[in-house]
């Protein structure tokens, strides 16, 4: 007999295993059986009452033997006549490499920036010296983004493909296993570049390449059939099939197919700002405490405002985390948000966003599907200039902003490469501050506490998604025009996070593997 139970739990035994144990037998006390194992599926914490509690979910096997079978992932022996040209090694361009390589398909990975520790001095290079190298930064890089960036794992695109497969090719290669029943799962910072790491060495091992500092400048087609792709040295790479997955941010990929008459569209996204708290004061609302006990994590929290015509919502929540520096070139500011593995750190930061339509931007038309991307550009060069064109980013006390007067003064901020007092409706249009200061009022109503003195806004979140869609056949995944050229992942348009990146690469390759199996 196999039974799926749910514990619920007071917050200090989520983690006592043998507690758990105890309360499952005791369900089975008056049944006679043999033997009795237990597997937790899934650990959720739930704070929304005064009474804190971990809610698990444990399958429970009497007299049967648990599937002991693990996660296996296997290399097939690749097909030197068979490869495929992927253009980015975020979870997209890497998790398509693992589906072709199992699948005994060639992966050609290039990649404009560095590898995970030669990218290093460029992150230092932002915050110390205020020069980002437009090819190795934050965003660019092995790994993506998603490398120095945080690695959450929680999406809500269950019904796209298996994260379980996502999340269990991560655990072989160096995430921890908590990942698989956490229901907010997290990987961390530090620990996402040994995992990386180990990605690469295994699609090396396999028979994969992997080329670093290659940025692709042109893509060769022939009759709209794509050939392979070229490099800033001049250099090609052949193949009748190439997967496009090169971030949210490489701007100068979509003016590529915009020159080269490639269609792409506009999409709607999102900007607004990072705001930071004292850890210890989203604590404080979240516990209805004064001080949280060490068996619970760090707070976080998820705000959404729907009863603005607009929208407004939190994004990529960090509790004890860093606001990070993420340009991609010199001459704008961007933010995002991190934490280590611990979550640690004595802050805790945020995105809030306001939704952004193509009516919001109709001053840069002229510009077609390219008019987002350029509008997205000139908030980012406004925060460079407004606060002094260095890497320190706009920044202003919740509080004042609520008030439209600037800071006196600012508090103490885990962006590194510092923040300047200013009035953020200088740096954003006014639908966008408008939308803020009505989600903050509401927000507030629930949360008193939110709008503390020492609650800072940093401009600006800008990179929540991608201003640009890349048009693909629904069925086959290829671009609507070009044969073989596969869009994938957040920076075409069809992803959201790290797990529904890797799952459309995945998707991509796959579709590959059909056409060769046809």
């Amino acid at each position: 007999m196999i039974k799926e139970i749910e514990l619920k739990l007071s917050a200090e035994k989520g983690f006592d295993t043998k507690h758990h144990h105890s309360l499952l037998k005791n369900k089975f006390k008056n049944l006679e059986y043999n033997s009795i194992h237990f597997e937790l599926l899934k650990r959720s914490l739930d704070a929304r009452k005064q009474r804190i509690i971990y809610v698990l979910k444990y399958r429970v096997y009497i007299d049967e033997k648990p599937d002991d079978k693990g996660f296996e992932l296997k290399a097939a022996m690749l097909d030197s006549k068979k490869k495929v040209i992927i253009v980015g090694s975020g979870p997209a361009g890497l998790f398509a490499a693992i589906q072709l390589i199992e699948d005994g398909i060639k992966p050609i990975i290039i990649e404009r920036g560095k590898n995970v520790k030669d990218r290093r001095k460029d992150l230092v290079d932002i915050t110390q010296k205020h020069e980002v190298n437009p090819d190795s930064n934050y965003c660019y890089g092995e790994g993506g983004a998603g490398t120095y960036s945080d690695g959450k794992l929680y999406t809500r695109s269950k019904k796209r493909g298996s994260v379980n497969r996502i999340l269990n090719i991560l655990v072989h290669f160096g995430a921890n296993k908590s990942i698989l029943v956490d229901a907010h799962p997290h990987i961390g910072t530090n620990k996402l570049p040994r995992i990386i790491i180990a990605i690469r060495k295994f699609i090396i091992e396999s028979g994969g390449e992997i080329h670093f500092n290659c940025r692709v400048t042109d893509l060769l087609i022939k009759e709209k059939q794509i050939k392979g792709v070229i490099d800033q040295n001049g250099d090609k790479y052949e193949a009748d099939n190439v997967i496009l997955a090169t971030g949210h941010s490489a701007s100068d990929i979509y003016e590529l197919l915009y020159e080269k008459k490639i269609a792409i569209e506009v999409k709607s996204f999102a900007i607004g700002v990072r705001i930071e708290h004292p850890q210890h004061l989203i604590d404080q609302i979240q516990y209805q405490c004064d001080i949280r006990e060490d068996y619970l994590p760090p707070a976080s929290y998820s705000l959404v405002n729907k009863r603005d015509e607009r929208g407004a919502y939190s994004f990529c929540m960090c509790p004890g985390g860093i606001i990070a520096p993420c340009a991609t070139k010199n001459g704008e500011i961007v933010t995002n948000g991190w934490s280590p593995s611990k979550r640690n750190n004595e802050f805790a930061n945020s995105g809030i966003v306001v939704a952004v339509h193509q009516s919001d931007f109709n001053e840069f038309e002229k510009w077609g599907p390219l008019s987002g991307l350029k509008f997205r550009e000139s908030i980012e060069k406004k925060a460079w200039e407004t606060a002094g064109k260095t890497q320190s980013a706009p920044a202003q006390r919740l509080v004042d902003f609520m008030h439209t007067r600037k800071s006196k003064d600012l508090p103490e901020c885990s962006y590194t490469p510092g923040i300047v007092s200013v009035e953020l409706r200088d740096v954003l249009p006014d639908f966008i501050v408008k939308s803020l200061k009505r989600s903050f009022k509401i927000w507030s109503r629930n949360m008193p506490k939110y709008m503390d003195k020492d609650a800072v806004l940093v401009g600006v979140e800008s990179r929540t998604s991608s201003p640009v869609r890349i048009p693909r056949d629904p069925v086959s995944l290829e671009h609507i025009e070009i044969e073989g050229l596969y869009p994938s992942g957040e920076g075409a348009g069809y992803a959201g996070g790290i797990i529904s990146a890797a799952i459309d690469g995945e998707k991509c390759a796959l579709s590959i593997v059909s056409k060769y199996q046809a």
